[in-house]
Parts: C-alpha cells; sequence; structure tokens
C-alpha cells in the first residue's frame, strides 16, 4: 500500500493502477499527469513507480536510461503526497517523473557525461536547470544516455554503450540528448531536460518522434560554464508535445544574475494558452537552404507538411537567409569552445577521448586569435542579414536532420544523397546553422518515411520570441498528430 495513503483521512481507493492502467497513464501528457495528482485521483509515488515499471520493461531494449534514482524517486514521492494531502502549494511539475541528461550535474547522482573519465563522478550540487525543475516540483528519476561530453549526433559511448531508436532498434536515435528522446517516446519518463550547440535537443526529437526546443540564448541561464559569454550551447526541455515543452520552458527560462547572457522577462507565459490566429502571417519555407545535401526520402516527409501552413492560413513563400557563412562560424565557434574544455583531457587522459573527440579540441588549439575573431565579424554580419529576413517573415521552416535515422553501427553517416561530408559535423547543417544564428528553433514531429522511421520538421522563430514558436508549433502538432504514433518496441 502506498505510504501517503496511509494517512487518516485519505479518501482515495487502496487499490492499485492495473498493468493496462499504467501503461496508459505513463503517455498521458505532462499537464493530465500533473492535473491527476493535483486532483487526488493518482498519487504521484503511484505515477513513479508506473514510470519505474515502464523502464524495467522496455529500457533494455533500447538503453535510454544509464542511472536510476528509484529509491530517491519513491522517497520524493511520497514526501510529495504527504506535502499535497497536508496542502502545502504545489508547482507546474509536481510529482512528475524526469529524466535529466547525463552532462547535467544532478546532487548525489553519477554524472558522467558519457566518458570513462568521469565514470565515477557524483555532483555535490545540481545543475541550475536540474535546480529549477526539482523547485517546481519535478522528480528526477534517473539520468539519460548522451554521447561522450555530448560530441555529434549519434548516443553512444564507452560507459553505457549506444541507445537505439525505439521506432527501429538497428538504426539510431540521434543525439546528444538522445537518452531523453528515446525515454520519452517510450513513456520512461514524463518530461526531460537536455541541451543543444549543433542540434542537441532538435535531431533527438525528430528521430523519436518528440518535441525539443531550442531557446534563444540566456532564456536558460548558462550558471557555471567556463564560458559564460558563449551563445553557441544552451540547455532546454523535451518532451512528448508542445505544450508539455512549454510548461517546463515555464520554469527552467528566467533570470540568474550568475549569468552574464541571461534574459530578465518573465517565463511565467509559456505555461499559459499557446492558441493564435495565423492567418496572414508570413513564414518561409525552405527545403535544403539553397542547394545543401538532403536525403531525398526525408526531404519528401518534410515536403508533404508544407500545406499545413497554408491550411492554418498562413502566407508561405519559398526563401531562406543566405547562410553561406554559418559553416565557418560554428566549427570555428565549436572547436573553440571544445580547446577550452578538453585541453586538461587531452594533457592528462588522451587515451580516455574519442577520436571525434580529440579532432575537434586540437582543431581549437591550432586556431589563431585572428581566426576566432574573424568567426565573430561574420556572425555579426550574419546578425544584421538575419534582422531585415526576419522583419520580412515571421517564421522560417526547414528540415531538422539532411538524412533519416542511420545505422546504429556507424558513428555518423558517410552519403547525403551523394555527397560525401567532410567531418563528423558536417551531416548536421539543418541544426548547426540555426544554433549559429541565435535564434530560437525548435523541432515538431513531422510524420514518417517509407520505412516507418520518423522525421522532424524544424521551425525557427524571431529574436527571443519563444512564445510566438510555441504557438506555430502547438498549431502544427494540432493539425497533424504524429506524436501520437507510439513506437513499436513499447508493445
Amino acid at each position: 500500500m502506498p505510504l501517503a495513503r496511509l494517512l487518516e483521512g485519505d479518501v482515495l481507493s487502496d487499490s492499485s493502477l492495473s498493468p493496462s492502467e499504467k501503461s496508459e497513464l505513463v503517455f498521458k501528457s505532462a499537464r493530465e499527469q500533473a492535473k491527476l495528482i493535483a486532483d487526488g485521483e493518482i498519487l504521484s509515488e503511484e505515477l513513479v513507480n508506473a514510470h519505474l515499471d515502464q523502464i524495467e520493461r522496455v529500457n533494455p531494449a533500447v538503453n535510454a536510461m544509464v542511472t536510476m534514482g528509484a529509491e530517491s524517486a519513491l522517497k520524493q514521492a511520497c514526501e510529495a503526497d504527504m506535502a499535497r494531502m497536508a496542502g502545502e502549494e504545489m508547482g507546474p511539475l509536481y510529482g512528475l517523473p524526469i529524466a535529466v541528461k547525463d552532462l547535467q550535474n544532478t546532487k548525489g547522482i553519477l554524472t558522467t557525461h558519457g566518458s570513462p573519465i568521469y565514470a565515477e563522478n557524483i555532483p555535490t550540487s545540481d545543475a541550475l536547470i536540474v535546480e529549477r525543475v526539482k523547485k517546481a516540483g519535478a522528480i528526477v528519476i534517473g539520468k539519460s544516455n548522451t554521447p561522450e561530453f555530448g560530441a555529434g549526433s549519434q548516443t553512444f559511448n564507452a560507459v553505457f554503450g549506444s541507445t537505439k531508436n525505439p521506432y527501429d532498434v538497428s538504426k539510431t536515435c540521434g543525439g546528444s540528448s538522445g537518452g531523453a528522446g528515446v525515454a520519452l517516446a517510450t513513456g520512461m519518463t514524463t518530461i526531460a531536460t537536455g541541451s543543444d550547440l549543433g542540434g542537441s535537443l532538435r535531431n533527438p526529437a525528430a528521430w523519436s518522434n518528440v518535441v525539443g526546443i531550442r531557446p534563444s540564448p540566456g532564456r536558460v541561464p548558462a550558471v557555471g560554464s567556463d564560458l559564460g559569454w558563449s551563445t553557441l550551447s544552451t540547455d532546454g526541455p523535451m518532451g512528448r508535445t508542445v505544450d508539455d515543452v512549454a510548461l517546463q520552458l515555464s520554469v527552467m527560462a528566467g533570470d540568474d544574475p550568475r549569468s552574464p547572457l541571461s534574459l530578465r522577462e518573465s517565463a511565467t507565459g509559456y505555461a499559459g494558452s499557446l492558441e493564435r490566429d495565423f492567418k496572414g502571417v508570413r513564414i518561409a519555407w525552405s527545403k535544403d537552404l539553397g542547394g545543401r545535401p538532403i536525403d531525398a526520402e526525408n526531404s519528401r516527409v518534410t515536403e508533404a507538411q508544407k500545406h499545413v501552413f497554408e491550411d492554418l492560413g498562413l502566407i508561405v513563400e519559398d526563401d531562406e537567409p543566405d547562410l553561406s557563412s554559418t559553416d565557418e562560424i560554428f566549427q570555428v565557434l565549436r572547436a573553440y569552445s571544445f580547446a577550452i574544455k578538453h585541453e586538461g583531457h587531452l594533457r592528462d587522459h588522451p587515451e580516455l577521448l574519442k577520436e571525434t573527440v580529440r579532432w575537434n579540441a586540437e582543431q581549437g588549439l591550432k586556431q589563431s586569435a585572428i581566426d576566432v575573431a574573424h568567426a565573430e565579424e561574420l556572425r555579426t554580419r550574419l546578425w544584421e542579414q538575419l534582422l531585415l529576413f526576419f522583419d520580412k517573415y515571421e517564421f522560417l521552416a526547414l528540415p531538422v536532420t539532411s538524412v533519416p535515422p542511420f545505422s546504429i553501427d556507424l558513428e555518423y553517416p558517410t552519403d547525403i544523397n551523394g555527397v560525401e561530408p567532410e567531418t563528423y559535423l558536417d551531416w548536421m547543417w539543418p541544426c548547426y546553422t540555426i544554433s549559429v544564428t541565435g535564434l530560437p528553433a525548435m523541432s515538431v514531429p513531422a510524420g514518417f518515411t517509407k520505412d516507418g522511421l520518423p522525421v522532424g520538421l524544424q521551425l525557427v522563430g524571431r529574436p527571443r520570441d519563444e512564445m510566438g514558436l510555441l504557438q506555430l508549433a502547438s498549431a502544427f502538432e494540432g493539425e497533424t498528430n504524429f506524436y501520437k504514433q507510439r513506437p513499436g518496441v513499447v508493445g
């Protein structure tokens, strides 16, 4: 019998949830689960137990959750139930299980960064994003898998192995928030944290048929980073629906004076209604950003959704900004960040770094000051061009990935519609080109290939306009409902 039900005067039934009830419960939206708890129809302890059962049943097939905090989660759930019954105030994520990406510190819970160097690392404090979701009532159920140091959009590492795509376990789930995407798709967690430098909140969302948003730099403050002024990487939420992502963003976002880029606007509005009339709103539609390599089947799926925006009343035009400078900007700034992050690792543990991490860090160490300065100059000119483009259009739509999910045995694809990538990053162009812009962007489910593999559509908003972006994504989701197609691995 659940501990909370031992309290005198509890009006809930003593009957436990059946397996079929648990199976349906874990796939309800975050908002629905939170309401069930708030209304006293279920206990948080029951919800956590249902997810733990789902993890035990499904995780062996996909390897998405790599470090569990079951005992702690159940203890917190019982405390949450007793607090609710005592009439204490409940946060918007009260009692909901959350998976935390293994790049983000969790107090008292193993945080490996996917690296053998940190295979026994147990932080003594939480990352800010974890601190905020816990304050809002979320319960950390465990850590989700990630590539080594989040490098590359294929989730595998020497500590925990590979995370498999739930729609086809012979394929990758992408990365670096790959474990988070798969955990959401398979009902192993209600909500999840992620992070994004070159596409890590968007690529895995696309390939697990869930939603991921890369917020504007500073929207979710970065605290504790060695590069506090850098705008290339940002934390953010993932969820099964746009509303679930918006609900999380309402507590993850907000000012923190320790972050020099922190945005001060209130985030509470993200938890409200996302309804909006889009009649007459202009959106630019780009198939391939002016001729970049993209898989034909991937393109077919996204192109088939163009009409949805027309049906919503938007004015859709084939157009894209000039993002030709983004390759140089991204490669230079990413290498610069890898150099500072891994200089010590290269010196002390070179044999424990995977080849692509060593290469990227060494590229950064070889760069000159003028290389970095030139990239920043190009980025400044790019921003000026983007302001003109987004004065004409409110949104930009383009693919999330250049290929559908590829073999789990490949570190990265070696062919994109007949073009061989020069580096392990090149195939990620649809996302990293947008990372460089600093604009908010998100991936929403957009359909499936002929082989049944998920494909995502990337929506990009005006500077710092996460609300408009969420509203458009919600409208698209309401017309398509692709998120409702569950992966076969869940049975």
